[in-house]
């Protein structure tokens, strides 16, 4: 199984940290590094930009329900 495919299953905490040493190997890594890390980035971007959508979701979500709670109040 390539990280990639790990992604979904990762902590936010360790996408960020595993953000931060992508970005840190495109540009001080090995052309190996370079090349992996720059292969990772479009998944790891795609899922973080998926959680952040789902938790804004949610929160709009939540407000929502609590602006209806107080106007039947």
């Amino acid at each position: 199984m390539d990280l990639a495919a790990k992604l979904p299953q990762m902590e936010d905490a360790a996408l960020a940290v595993l953000r931060e040493n992508a970005e840190r190997l495109e540009q001080t890594g090995t052309s190996a590094q370079r090349a992996a890390a720059a292969a990772l980035m479009p998944a790891l971007e795609a899922e973080m930009e998926s959680r952040r959508a789902a938790k804004l979701a949610a929160a709009k979500s939540k407000r929502a329900a609590t602006k209806r709670g107080t106007k039947k109040a």
